[in-house]
């Protein structure tokens, strides 16, 4: 088998039980993966760029029954010209529910234009995660609502102090 090194790209603002669940079914694929965490976003993130990072860090390392080498790092610009110079062939997006499809299969139909060495891998959320998306964890810490089971007790903590 090859040496495959895929890219798991998002925001992650913050990255949730969801995002990682993602990323252990992942690691039973593939050699290598980075978590590409996107500087340039159409969304306004309460996190700086090094913090979501730093969070994705942390949250990774926890990982356990895992021989996949797996490591955090920021890009911007395009994910595709990213993959080619940190040597992936592979993008993995999560999918939840049909409207995430229909965006993900327009991205991975232009990414396929832009560059046809990279390939695009769907992998749908569990049923305890399928329903988890960062801005509804955010919204609910904001909020004052309890996120036990959606983020770590220390990004939690993170997203109630952001409150102040």
């Amino acid at each position: 088998m090859k040496n495959i090194t895929a890219i798991y790209p998002g925001t992650f603002d913050p990255i949730t039980f969801g995002h990682l669940e993602i990323i252990k079914r992942a690691a039973k694929i593939f050699d290598h993966i980075i978590i590409a965490v996107a500087e340039d976003t159409n969304k306004s993130p309460l996190f700086s760029l090094e913090e979501r990072v730093a969070m994705a860090e942390v949250e990774v390392a926890k990982l356990k029954n895992t021989t996949t080498k797996i490591k955090v790092s920021p890009f911007s610009g395009l994910l595709v010209d990213f993959a080619e110079r940190s040597g992936a062939t592979v993008v993995i997006r999560g999918l939840r529910a049909v409207s995430d499809f229909e965006y993900e299969f327009q991205m991975a139909y232009m990414n396929q234009k832009i560059n046809s060495k990279v390939e695009t891998l769907f992998i749908p959320a569990n049923e305890a995660s399928n329903f988890i998306s960062s801005r509804f964890v955010k919204e609910m810490a904001r909020l004052g609502g309890n996120i036990e089971g959606f983020v770590s007790q220390e990004i939690a903590q993170k997203l109630y102090d952001s409150r102040k």
